[in-house]
């Protein structure tokens, strides 16, 4: 793939194929190994290590920036911060996810067009309709509501999955991040100030942001 970059980006820069083009012309390309060295070649930084370390970072200070000012969002803030008090095991993975599926809601973006739901009984073409790009979770039918199963967790890009089996939600948004490089897709629109936040805040990868980003990441210093 060291080989190939050159001809590769070119491809992907100039020609701007479809995202299942580009699976079926560079098929290691969307391999978790191969979107970290490529997010590298790019970017000269390390994807999942530094997207931990940041997350790690930050993710106490979001919680506090959450419920400090809950009442100013949507009954979805108050209802991820209500799951995560009922959790009893695994206490930071949960901090860790709850942290970024609070992050579109923060910046006032729709955090259910991001993060994807569905039931692992529902028909495979209902569950990536319409979807541009997300991070789905398949849920066992057969838990409790409050507790469900998680059966997998899979990214979707043009209404396609096109990576499966990642161990946890923050994993996938790493992966998700590094592919919308490695593919040269821009943010979408919809949620251009989530991602701009991981870029600027956590990947440290711009110096220029929206005045909402660097509103947020003031916060986040203090």
């Amino acid at each position: 793939m060291d080989l190939t970059f050159s001809l590769r980006r070119k491809e992907i820069v100039q020609l701007e194929p479809m995202v299942l083009e580009i699976q079926e012309r560079w098929p290691a390309l969307f391999l978790e190994e191969q979107i970290c060295e490529e997010f590298c070649r790019i970017t000269t930084k390390d994807l999942i290590g530094n997207f931990r370390a940041a997350l790690d970072k930050y993710a106490p200070r979001l919680l506090k920036l959450y419920r400090a000012r809950k009442g100013a969002f949507s009954q979805d803030m108050d209802n991820l911060l209500e799951k995560l008090d009922e959790q009893t095991s695994n206490i930071e993975m949960h901090r860790r996810r709850t942290s970024l599926e609070g992050l579109p809601i923060f910046v006032r973006e729709n955090s259910r067009k991001l993060f994807l739901t569905c039931l692992v009984t529902d028909p495979e073409d209902e569950r990536t309709k319409g979807v541009k790009m997300g991070i789905l979770t398949v849920l066992s039918d057969d838990a409790p509501t409050s507790l469900p199963t998680v059966v997998n967790i899979a990214i979707v890009l043009e209404e396609a999955i096109v990576l499966t089996d990642l161990p946890d939600l923050p994993t996938a948004f790493a992966y998700l991040f590094g592919l919308l490089y490695a593919l040269n897709m821009e943010f979408p629109k919809e949620h251009k100030y989530t991602f701009e936040a991981i870029q600027h805040i956590f990947m440290e990868l711009s110096t220029s942001c929206s005045q909402r980003v660097r509103s947020l990441k003031t916060k986040l210093l203090l």
